[in-house]
């Protein structure tokens, strides 16, 4: 028979970070694969983005909000929903906190490679990102099987923050970016920073239908309901999850947060 401190436990919320708004990308697929988990869900938009920040500052402020967490909000796992500080700073958390399941995430380069034997890939994510050892590791891996074209695509996340993920500054943004390999015959898009499936609808309009595009959302998802489960911390109400969200930004990235995620 479970203690009434094991209950409790898994009804403790799942705590989800990222570094602005793009985390609500990830919460989307969490509410979907896990419905009856309650989340906390806190953006650090006024420090947005993160990804042209020095290594060792992402770290620290990753730590910071994640320590906060665990300390005010007693959450009983965290996905780190943004690849930049999931390169800086998941070492270094699953080190100080053993006990407590820490997810991160990453591009989604091996469903991408494995999409086509020989094709060519571009990988958008951020600065960071790109030059972390964890990405040329998982770049190698695959080396054999794609060509893995790295595009540092940092507007993208200024103009998701700022509520611009579907509109003519975003077109313009990409038309851009992409101009340079519109005649590399693109096979597929990375999606390597979590902003960046808000502005799926925009990237789908400059390639066309035959361009794949892959994200790591629901993958990261995944992997949480799978932690969750094998330490037994999933949680038994059949109920639909509360969901609070807080963003350094204030109010107005709240409410920017609350319709990418549809309330």
């Amino acid at each position: 028979m479970e203690s009434e401190k094991e209950t409790d436990e898994k009804q403790n919320p799942v705590g989800i970070f990222d570094s602005g708004v793009g985390g609500i990308s990830v919460v989307r697929e969490i509410i979907r694969i896990l419905p009856s988990e309650d989340l906390y869900v806190f953006g650090d938009s006024a420090n947005a983005p993160y990804g042209v920040r020095p290594l060792k500052e992402v770290r620290e402020l990753t730590l910071m909000h994640v320590e906060r967490m665990i300390r005010e909000r007693a959450v009983k796992a965290v996905v780190v929903a943004c690849n930049t500080a999931t390169s800086a700073a998941i070492a270094a958390l699953r080190k100080r906190y053993a006990s407590i399941p820490m997810i991160g995430i990453e591009p989604a380069l091996k469903p991408a490679a494995l999409f086509k034997q020989g094709g060519k890939v571009l990988v958008l994510a951020t600065e960071m990102t790109i030059r972390e050892e964890k990405y040329h590791e998982l770049a190698k891996r695959f080396s054999d099987r794609a060509e893995l074209i790295p595009l540092p695509a940092p507007e993208i996340v200024t103009l998701v923050e700022d509520g611009k993920q579907d509109s003519a500054e975003m077109d313009a943004y990409l038309a851009d970016l992409f101009a340079p390999y519109e005649k590399a015959g693109i096979d597929a898009v990375v999606l390597g920073c979590t902003h960046f499936p808000f502005a799926a609808d925009a990237i789908r309009r400059y390639w066309g239908k035959d361009v794949r595009i892959f994200d790591g959302a629901e993958g990261t998802a995944r992997e949480l309901k799978r932690r969750l489960t094998k330490n037994d911390l999933r949680n038994p109400s059949e109920g639909r999850g509360k969901i609070i969200l807080e963003n350094s930004g204030g109010e107005e990235k709240i409410r920017l947060s609350e319709r990418l995620l549809g309330l």
